[in-house]
């Protein structure tokens, strides 16, 4: 075995690239951080050959002065923090000073930079006890003697030499960095890389998260000349929506519920979407802690755990959230990327993000998904129609009905066709007029006049339409068909009264807490000595769970009580599933999981099955539970309970208004 030493600048900073730069997406990330925190509200991005090529970054922000350039090329040198102090409390993107290093170990790398006038520079990621012999003593010394902060000023370094060499420049206020020839020194590291579309994938993503972490800086990416992004500052709350929509899609933003919730010292704000919209990847997932895009495996359950009965089996959530805490509450000093963070108070974390979802999941209604835009109905004794057209309801002229639109590129050879008045207010003696008309033609259901007494009871104080409309058929023994002033709403009858029935359960289980019930012969397990720490430290919580445990020994536990409704279960690999819930996460759902899964088990056997025939006040009793009902949307296996055809979409069908 060789003599210790130390190892050459080259090497140590290509081992620590190795860490900090896997692919091109890696440089974009470190440079736009550095770009952010820097102050820039406008940031440009130009790539060439999915980033291998060149990657060029241009911002308008505070930009580095010409005495600092070349130690902003050097290892663990930065303007970011001082004292151990700062590092307790990072507020920046950016902090060990080793990006820029880093990079240019394995690329050509060039910095272009001019300081704003009366404006402090911030160095990106760069001891000085390293600058002596990387840099040229021409440079040093003109550094030293010719300081200027009016002009621009730039800095080169190749991965071979490691040598950075200044010289003037012409640049506007800012920093521009370009990014040459990646890996082109270490032919092992470029033959990992993949196919250009790949590698442009992982940098266009990374692109999306750090615009969606930053809404008041402009961002711009070009791919092979050609425009792929182009994002203005938003600082409104409809701005920051076009953003998200174009950046996760339009459907997205359609489907989700905001968030906005603050409580003991956390925020947490954004969108999530509904159970409806979800994902067979989770591709669609990001959450930033203090504006910082994070991967975490306490946040992904807390989120999990909230969405737990509503979303359908191996399906993924789709959310951009927010959270904004002291950052002396949170450790971003864990990983070389910066991607996992760790909480001072992980439980407290836990359960606000958890019980913040959750509970803006359950309050969303079906009034919510009919109307996403408008925060109350108009009231009156009048009520929107989705009839069929009615005689001499057809009017003369080419006017489009509302919510219709005509292409322009669309020229039917029949002529046009005037649109039906399927949106004209009528008065509610119409409809039961109707209603009854309809009983008369079926008088062996009875339905005319208990459908008239229910649309009379559900309309005693002049109240608006109910948001699942009126039921007027069953479909085959599954689907009640009911009328809406939005168009059709096709409701599947066991899915709905499953939810119903489970929720119920799910309340009365709630107000009558865990019931325990001791076992005659207590169970015995084998442990590890930290597992019986664990289960002596939260015996209090267990407790709360039914389940009575003592530890017996440094590697023994007994359990003398298990919860009743669990009798007959497994109670070795329930307690053992508690404690590594307890362990990981701080708290434990393995109970109320169970407790709930029986129940959504009895909740589906118990409700109506497919081919029953319902009366018309039967259907409409759904309705309504449905829409004061938890979760309505989706039955407890996370299939919708629900749908609605608008006349919008009715029209276009039947080339309505074409």
């Amino acid at each position: 075995m060789s003599r210790i030493h130390k190892l050459s600048p080259r090497l140590a900073n290509q081992i620590a690239a190795g860490e900090v730069v896997e692919r091109p997406a890696s440089v974009v990330k470190e440079l736009l951080e550095n770009s952010l925190d820097a102050g820039a509200r406008k940031v440009d991005i130009d790539v060439e050959n999915g980033g291998i090529k060149l990657i060029r970054i241009r911002d308008n922000g505070m930009g580095i002065d010409q005495s600092d350039l070349p130690m902003a090329l050097s290892r663990h040198a930065t303007s970011k923090i001082d004292t151990l102090d700062d590092l307790e409390a990072v507020a920046t993107l950016g902090f060990r000073g080793e990006a820029l290093a880093s990079i240019s170990s394995v690329s050509r790398l060039a910095l272009t930079s001019r300081p704003r006038k009366h404006g402090t520079a911030v160095i990106p990621d760069v001891a000085p006890e390293d600058e002596g012999p990387f840099f040229q003593h021409e440079a040093v010394s003109e550094r030293q003697n010719n300081s200027s902060d009016d002009g621009a000023w730039k800095v080169e370094a190749e991965g071979r030499d490691m040598d950075a060499k200044v010289s003037p420049a012409a640049h506007p206020e800012g920093t521009t960095l370009e990014v040459r020839d990646l890996f082109f020194n270490t032919p092992a590291r470029r033959k990992f890389l993949k196919t250009e579309k790949t590698e442009f994938g992982h940098l266009e993503e990374v692109v999306k998260r750090q615009a969606l972490s930053r809404f008041e800086v402009g961002f711009s990416l070009r791919h092979n000349q050609k425009t792929i992004h182009s994002l203005r500052p938003a600082s409104t709350l409809q701005d920051k929506e076009r953003r998200v929509a174009a950046l996760c899609g339009s459907q997205f933003m359609e489907s989700s519920v905001v968030i906005d919730v603050e409580a003991s010292g956390l925020k947490l704000w954004g969108w999530v979407a509904q159970p409806t919209f979800s994902r067979s990847k989770a591709d669609l997932q990001y959450f930033f802690v203090n504006g910082r895009v994070i991967r975490d495996r306490l946040v992904a359950h807390a989120v999990k755990q909230a969405y737990r009965d509503v979303l359908y089996h191996g399906r993924h959530s789709a959310f951009v959230l927010y959270l904004e805490l002291d950052p002396a509450n949170v450790d971003v000093n864990v990983h070389p990327t910066k991607h996992e963070v760790r909480f001072r108070d992980g439980r407290l974390v836990h359960d606000f993000i958890f019980r913040s979802l959750h509970k803006a999941l359950a309050d969303v209604r079906p009034d919510d998904r009919l109307n996403p835009n408008e925060s109350a109905a108009q009231s009156g004794d009048m009520i929107f129609s989705g009839q069929g057209v009615t005689p001499g309801s057809l009017v003369s002229g080419g006017q489009l009905s509302e919510g219709a639109s005509a292409s322009p590129s669309y020229s039917p050879s029949y002529g046009s066709q005037a649109a039906m008045p399927l949106r004209d207010a009528i008065p509610r003696s119409a409809i039961q007029e109707q209603m009854a008309g309809y009983g008369e033609l079926h008088p062996e259901m009875a339905r005319g006049e208990a459908a008239i007494a229910v649309l009379n009871d559900s309309n005693e104080s002049d109240q608006l339409e109910p948001p699942l409309g009126f039921a007027i058929a069953q479909l085959h023994g599954i689907y009640i068909l009911s009328q809406s002033s939005k168009g059709l709403i096709v409701v599947d009858m066991h899915a709905a009264h499953e939810r119903i029935t489970y929720e119920r359960m799910k309340h009365a289980y709630a107000d009558q807490g865990v019931k325990a019930q001791p076992l005659l012969v207590p169970v015995t397990i084998a442990v590890s000595q930290r597992e019986a720490s664990v289960a002596e430290e939260y015996e209090e919580q267990f407790q709360k769970l039914g389940l009575q445990i003592e530890r017996m020994g440094p590697e023994s536990l007994v359990i003398r009580q298990v919860p009743a409704f669990l009798r007959n279960a497994d109670s070795e690999q329930l307690v053992r599933d508690v404690i590594s819930d307890v362990s990981e996460h701080g708290t434990s759902d393995r109970v109320e999981a169970l407790a709930n899964e029986m129940m959504a088990t009895m909740a589906c056997h118990g409700s109506v099955r497919a081919n029953r025939q319902l009366t018309l006040p039967e259907m409409n009793a759904l309705l309504r539970d449905m829409e004061v009902t938890e979760r309505s949307g989706q039955c407890n296996h996370g299939r919708p309970t629900w749908t609605v055809v608008t006349m919008s979409e009715l029209d276009k069908l039947f080339l309505r208004g074409r």
